[in-house]
């Protein structure tokens, strides 16, 4: 988890743009050896049909509708053991059934590439995409590495090309339309947007070498947020998505967990939305150290509620309107140590702001205390918390 709008809509026909209505100028074609040119469809203004590469005459598809996402954090990420037996049991099927029938349509997989490293562990994680994809979920694979310096340290650089030289064949077999690699989980890269966009345009090119049909997702640095996306220039590819994660404010959904020290049991307390700010700080007057204090003061401040959110979002949605591109909610969620009125109310909110401007998400996590909080390793068929499928507009009946 860390701290992903989509301006085009998701039916089921695939993507439109409604607010469009100028087509872009054509984009220049591409080598075949590497990113596939994707010109847009002439009669559909802002919209990226059908198309055809003209230098390798290669049909192309437009991204993959992810619409509904659920995130698996921990079974590629933490596991109890490498081996692969015990990776391969995880999760059930009947588990990742439920998961298609209380409305899911995709499945964020969280991948720490050392977890997968061996020819052996890595069969075991295709197998894995391929169960889940039998329940007719789609796939998005996110490398989540630990402790590696992207920014400053070449062998790390190194390391993720290897994985990714190392994956994306053996994805090659596995449905296109239900395999979508993400270039890596939310890359930091402090102040250097330039750097990370160098990149991921490197790594990008990795992928497309073994998947050139492939729906990939990108996103911006700065731990994949609305201001590292602002700051990206998008990719001459429209076969990918851009991610962003959203958290705000994280005062209240991971309860400061930035900031060791302060009262947790107090911050749980918070109110979403706060319509009546003066009850808001009431509730910060309670704890019995200043810095809880200070820091829930802060948040009264800011008036969280439904516009605010929208507001924070709708930066995200004019970005991809400018630029003719797909985006992604990748990650959002609260903790379940919230109060449970506040949580609630701030996933509802989050979700009918997605919703109601075709936004694509998927909740951190299954198996996380920020979203359905399915313990590790999961039982043969763990209870989905029914309060956080009614939040998230889902069903309750399995």
């Amino acid at each position: 988890m860390g701290l992903a709008v989509l301006v085009w809509l998701y039916p089921a026909t695939g993507w439109a743009d409604p607010n469009a209505t100028t087509s872009p100028s054509p984009r220049p074609a591409q080598p075949c050896h590497g990113l596939l040119h994707y010109p847009f469809a002439k009669d559909r203004p802002g919209h990226v049909g059908e198309a055809e590469n003209k230098v390798c005459n290669v049909p192309v598809s437009p991204p993959v509708a992810l619409a509904h996402g659920i995130n698996i954090t921990a079974w590629f990420r933490f596991p109890a053991s490498h081996d692969p037996g015990a990776l391969a049991a995880y999760l059930s099927d009947r588990a990742l059934a439920d998961l298609r029938k209380s409305g899911f349509d995709f499945v964020r997989l969280a991948v720490d590439p050392e977890v997968v490293d061996g020819a052996s562990q890595r069969a075991v994680l295709i197998a894995a995409i391929r169960r889940i994809q039998r329940q007719g979920l789609t796939v998005v694979v996110s490398p989540h590495p630990h402790n590696w310096r992207l920014e400053t340290d070449p062998a790390d650089r190194d390391r993720l090309h290897a994985f990714w030289n190392a994956l994306a064949p053996a994805l090659r077999p596995l449905d296109p339309a239900r395999t979508v690699p993400e270039v890596l989980n939310e890359p930091v890269f402090p102040n250097d947007p330039a750097g990370w966009a160098a990149l991921q345009h490197l790594l990008l090119t990795d992928i497309r070498q073994a998947l050139p049909h492939a729906t990939v997702v990108l996103t911006g640095q700065d731990w994949g947020s609305i201001g590292g996306l602002l700051a990206l220039a998008p990719e001459d590819d429209p076969n990918v998505v851009y991610s962003f994660h959203f958290y705000d404010p994280p005062e209240l959904t991971s309860l400061a967990a930035y900031r060791p020290g302060l009262d947790r049991a107090a911050l749980a307390g918070l109110p979403f939305p706060v319509d009546d700010r003066s009850r808001c700080e009431l509730t910060a007057d309670r704890p019995g150290d200043a810095a809880t204090r200070e820091l829930m003061h802060y948040y009264c401040g800011f008036g969280w509620d439904a516009s605010r959110i929208a507001a924070t979002i709708d930066r995200a949605a004019a970005w991809a309107r400018l630029h003719h591109v797909h985006l992604l909610a990748g990650e959002f969620g609260a903790s379940a140590q919230l109060n449970p009125a506040a949580r609630f109310a701030w996933l509802k909110t989050v979700h009918n702001t997605l919703e109601t401007r075709g936004i694509g998400w998927a909740l951190w996590g299954y198996d996380d205390v920020m979203g359905l909080d399915v313990s590790r390793p999961p039982g043969p068929r763990p209870r989905l918390d029914p309060a956080v499928l009614n939040a998230l507009g889902m069903t309750t009946r399995m």
